[in-house]
């Protein structure tokens, strides 16, 4: 039913990112399915003036740090390599979630989200943005 899963994961939330995980694991067995794992850094003000400033090293360490756990997490799914894969992008995670779905031609987005509170409802969260924006299926995992 699925050839290509989306798993976007956020790799400083150890408890959302495996019950995310889990689902899409389930599903990509279930279906035969690919599973591209994916991990946005955010760029926040801070890191757009130290970038400005000639602080490039942020971005790098940034970008090496995710790139370590990303692996980790990788060489613990079970799936044949030639089935599992994984990406960072820099941006809003929204747009970059929507727009890797489309460049990979996902027909899946499997996304974790925490209970809703009051900066949510003020601010949105990635999982609704995904939701409201994605041209293809998104299964939000709690």
């Amino acid at each position: 039913m699925y050839r290509t899963i989306l798993l976007p994961v956020d790799i400083s939330e150890d408890e959302l990112t495996s019950k995310a995980v889990h689902c899409a694991l389930d599903i990509a067995r279930e279906t035969g399915a690919k599973l591209h794992i994916l991990h946005v850094l955010p760029i926040s003000s801070a890191i757009i003036n130290a970038y400005a400033l000639g602080y490039a090293e942020i971005k790098d360490k940034a970008t090496l740090k995710a790139e370590e756990e990303l692996s980790k997490l990788v060489a613990s799914i079970d799936l044949p390599d030639e089935r599992v894969d994984y990406s960072i992008a820099f941006g809003s995670p929204r747009d970059e979630i929507t727009s890797t779905a489309e460049e990979i031609e996902a027909d899946l987005i499997v996304i974790g989200s925490r209970r809703p509170n009051i900066s949510t409802h003020l601010l949105g969260s990635s999982a609704a943005g995904v939701v409201r924006y994605a041209k293809i299926s998104v299964m939000v995992v709690r």
